[in-house]
């Protein structure tokens, strides 16, 4: 896995600033008054930090973005970044402010002067999770790029340090989806991904793997006709954190097809590269689970996530197939690429029938359509239960997640029926990421608070995130997190 770049948290001494030689960042407010930190290194430059914040150049900045004043005179550094940060700065714009020391990090060290600054956690979080870089796949030098070390001074260092630990298992989780999401599907297959959800047993996580003959005994033959035509062999890994009570767990569900061409409803060629996300939802559960084991989170959550891969083949699943699902429907197959809603409701099913969980989240690269609804901003959220919904949409709101709550309805859901069975895997062009979410729907009983959530838009968006680099961005993980920790742990 990536690692979590360390944030070393230092006692502010103002004498040192004249000696360090890497890069020194400063938050500096709209009204232009410097705290003490930013005077010291404003004197040392002779006056360069507020020559620019009074420019026109500073007064365009957003709150937490930056520009560079590079080798300013009377001092070793190479740069001194100037952040705008007002003094009440909310959290997004924290750990945007975070976020641009991280992305200017290079060879040379980081100091970032926090001084006095409150929540300095959410700024270290910023540096953390924009400082990720994907090198796995990159060889020689580009490997192990050197990279210097990131430091931040405060006024109270005793406080700020425990703090780190959260921030960090919280980094780890999002670093963990992102590296899966970015992998490709040849070193990420089914069994690498199970394989390294296995190693969660590390950090206290129970975790088993249902291989196929385990899936037949089940029923689970939905997700079974997605992965027959590959010679990846289907998984369903189950893994568990028993950090609270004896209360029944929060279930969170992933659709980790590794790799999806559409299967004999080939998918055009051009861009079929990025459907080495399309196990996102999978990825983001594996996140999450590891960011609260890594925290100790005092809850009970269990993550279930159906590991296939939809190829076309002799052995592959056809239009027009009908198969039975756990629960008992049967399922026409009118577009084999409609697969991950076939992977979704058999785990779905069985997380209800084994843990009758208190609440299921179930997250998927769904539909293309819900990016033509919402675009790469926002997650479609569908859910039945009104406070179920907004206790998610209140905690992604907070973690500056973009989630958008979309209807379900029975005229969708009527777009499903078949003639031949008792449910299609797809309805009309119209409507598509609402008709995908009525057959998840299907799946859900009747007193199980349930959310789905189609992230297609917001895995691997078009541009980069502001607390990430182009490629996946990890969305998800800490917005589950804040759910959690908001509603189902001890206190």
């Amino acid at each position: 896995m990536t690692l979590v770049p360390d944030v070393e948290i230092l006692a502010t001494d103002l004498d040192a600033l004249k000696e360090f030689s890497g890069r020194i960042t400063v938050f500096v407010p709209s009204d232009g008054r410097l705290d003490a930190a930013a005077r010291r290194v404003n004197r040392l430059c002779r006056g360069a930090v507020v020559r620019f914040a009074t420019s026109e150049a500073f007064a365009a900045l957003k709150p937490g973005e930056a520009r560079d004043i590079a080798y300013p005179s009377g001092m070793a550094a190479e740069a001194v970044q100037v952040v705008r940060l007002e003094r009440t700065a909310s959290t997004e714009e924290l750990r945007k402010a975070g976020a641009a020391a991280g992305a200017a990090r290079g060879k040379q060290d980081v100091l970032v002067l926090a001084s006095a600054r409150k929540r300095t956690q959410e700024i270290a979080l910023g540096m953390m999770l924009r400082a990720y870089a994907f090198d796995a796949c990159k060889s020689g030098e580009a490997a192990k790029p050197a990279r210097g070390v990131m430091k931040m001074m405060v006024n109270d260092p005793e406080p700020a340090v425990p703090e780190m630990e959260a921030v960090r298992a919280l980094a780890e989780g999002v670093f963990m989806t992102r590296d899966l999401v970015n992998l490709p599907a040849n070193l990420l297959t089914t069994t690498e991904f199970a394989d390294r959800l296995e190693a969660l047993r590390e950090l206290g996580v129970e975790v088993e793997v249902l291989d196929e003959a385990a899936l037949a005994d089940l029923g689970m033959t939905m997700l079974l006709g997605v992965g027959q035509g590959s010679e990846s062999p289907s998984k369903v890994v189950v893994m568990q954190w028993k950090g609270g009570g004896d209360e029944a767990p929060l279930a969170l569900i992933g659709k980790g097809v590794v790799f999806d061409t559409g299967g004999i409803s080939l998918k055009p060629g051009a861009g079929m590269e990025d459907m080495t996300m399309d196990m996102g939802g999978a990825g983001v559960v594996a996140g999450v689970m590891r960011a609260i084991a890594g925290r100790k989170a005092k809850a009970n959550v269990v993550g279930l996530v159906g590991l296939v891969e939809n190829m076309p083949d002799g052995k592959a699943q056809r239009p027009g197939d009908i198969v039975t699902s756990m629960k008992g429907d049967t399922v026409e197959v009118i577009n084999t690429d409609a697969e991950g809603r076939l992977v979704l409701g058999d785990v779905m099913w069985y997380a209800q029938e084994r843990f009758n969980p208190v609440g299921m989240i179930d997250l998927a690269t769904l539909t293309g359509a819900i990016i033509v609804s919402l675009g790469h901003d926002n997650a479609g959220v569908f859910s039945n239960n009104d406070d179920f919904c907004n206790a998610f949409l209140k905690a992604a709101s907070v973690e500056g997640e973009g989630a958008w709550r979309m209807p379900l309805g029975e005229s969708y859901a009527s777009l499903l029926k078949s003639q031949k069975a008792d449910v299609k895997n797809v309805g009309t062009r119209w409507g598509g990421a609402i008709t995908a979410a009525e057959f998840l729907h299907r799946f859900v009983k009747n007193d199980t608070p349930w959310i789905h959530l189609d992230i297609a838009g917001v895995a691997q968006p078009a541009a980069a995130p502001p607390l990430a680099p182009k490629g996946a961005s990890g969305w998800g993980v800490l917005a589950l997190d804040r759910l959690i920790r908001n509603g189902y742990e001890a206190v």
